[in-house]
């Protein structure tokens, strides 16, 4: 079986993030990511930040890029 590489990860910055797969901005926004003015931090730590749950939002953003199975 072949491993699906993930599109988005934790240390890409949040609006590149969104810049490459516009979808993720509603994910960003259910789990309270703040993407205008905080955007510019990794996705491992706005998460800290806005205090979200890192796996679960980044299982979210990949279904929502078209990475995971």
């Amino acid at each position: 079986m072949v491993a699906i590489k993930e599109k988005v990860t934790k240390k890409m910055i949040v609006n590149d993030a969104i810049k490459l797969y516009p979808n993720t901005i509603g994910v960003f926004n259910q789990f309270h990511i703040d993407s205008c003015c905080g955007g510019a931090v990794c996705i491992e730590d706005a998460a800290k930040r806005d205090k979200a749950d890192l796996d679960a939002l980044l299982k979210k953003l990949n279904e929502v890029a078209g990475g995971a199975n």
